[in-house]
């Protein structure tokens, strides 16, 4: 193994404390993240978490996962690193991902992510509900009058069908990508919100065995 040297290894963080003590600098409470890497070696994968640990950064990112590798991969991946991040700052899962790999996440000790997932699946016809996937393009729902979800409040829900939504799709209108995008957004501020209150009243573990396959299931 290639250790960097120490003169490097910290460069990037003496640059953006450098930065911010400027009198003229444009976002001084702009945030440094260490970046756990290591592909899905877990020795690797520690041994960078305890190196990056020393630099004091404002909080620290697993990133490199959910690119390929089985998702029981990424939550080894995850559970053996954690341990090893600092415990007084935020963790961060770098492109992660469907609704149960978030509930998995927070499972794991992780406390935000980002990801494309409900904007890119969305404009391809991908909707997530409380009742698991619907692929909005199958036939069965040409004729459905329902909304996507009868459980959700979001604007989509409360005024159009199944029915037209699909056929916005297969008719290639524009709008169908903007409703299909607003109902997945409202629905994973609605997933966060509920774990939050979920963990707030000590009840995570029962929320996370009632919808993390659930939510994976396709309706």
């Amino acid at each position: 193994m290639n250790t960097p040297r120490p003169a490097a290894r910290g460069r990037c963080k003496r640059e953006h404390d450098r930065l911010n003590a400027l009198p003229g600098t444009v976002n001084p409470g702009q945030l440094l993240f260490g970046i756990n890497q290591g592909a899905t070696f877990p020795d690797l994968r520690v041994w960078h978490m305890k190196e990056i640990a020393k630099l004091d950064c404002d909080g620290y990112a697993i990133g490199g996962l959910a690119v390929g590798e089985p998702t029981e991969v990424m939550y080894e991946i995850i559970e053996a690193v954690e341990p090893h991040m600092p415990q007084d700052k935020p963790r961060y899962l770098m492109g992660v991902g469907t609704p149960s790999n978030i509930i998995e996440g927070v499972a794991r000790g992780v406390d935000f992510f980002d990801c494309v997932m409900p904007s890119r699946n969305g404009r391809h016809g991908k909707l997530f509900t409380w009742e698991g996937t619907v692929n909005i393009l199958n036939a069965k729902y040409s004729t459905d009058d329902r909304p996507i979800s009868e459980t959700c409040g979001c604007p989509v829900c409360r005024r159009f069908s199944r029915a037209y939504l699909r056929h916005l799709f297969k008719a290639e209108e524009t709008l169908a990508l903007r409703l299909a995008v607003l109902h997945n957004l409202y629905f994973y501020n609605e997933l966060t919100a509920k774990i939050r209150e979920a963990l707030d009243e000590g009840r995570f573990a029962d929320f996370r065995a009632a919808y993390s396959e659930k939510l994976a299931e396709r309706v």
